[in-house]
């Protein structure tokens, strides 16, 4: 995977494996397009990832799959081709959202918020490069979600 050519505040994870958090300059424009590249090769990296993740999958359960005479073996398959079933199906949502932040970058809408406008943050979209909310408006929808008992 590429390097990030910023340098890595202590203590702080990069978000995929291989890159450095990114560090603007004081009088860094945001969202320009050295930001735009870094947030680009995260996503297309964490796409990657994740398809090697699928074809994994596949193979896996080609090779894994058996017709075991015992039926408490067989349960035991079933339910680990169940749960690595339903983790595949939460990874296609993302890459989903992957396609979907990679289309707000080829549009100049990445990085801010949908529902007000504002910059959602670096941290913030290193943290989750597929957020779509600034933290304000994230967190008032999680107290209205939590209220209606959604």
């Amino acid at each position: 995977m590429p390097q990030s050519k910023h340098s890595q505040e202590p203590g702080v994870a990069p978000p995929i494996k291989g890159f450095e958090p990114y560090e603007p300059a004081s009088d860094e424009e945001y969202m320009n397009k050295a930001q735009r590249e870094h947030f680009r090769e995260i996503l297309l990296a964490w796409k990657h990832e994740l398809m090697e993740e699928v074809d994994r999958t596949l193979h896996h359960m080609q090779d894994e799959a058996a017709n075991f005479p015992d039926p408490n073996d067989r349960a035991t398959q079933e339910s680990e081709f169940s749960l690595e079933l339903r983790t595949r199906d939460r990874e296609r949502k993302l890459l989903k959202k992957i396609g979907e932040a990679i289309a707000r970058l080829d549009a100049d809408d990445f990085g801010f918020c949908d529902t007000c406008g504002i910059e959602i943050g670096i941290r913030r979209l290193e943290a989750r490069p597929t957020a779509t909310q600034c933290i304000d408006c994230k967190t008032l929808d999680e107290i209205r979600e939590k209220q209606l008992g959604n």
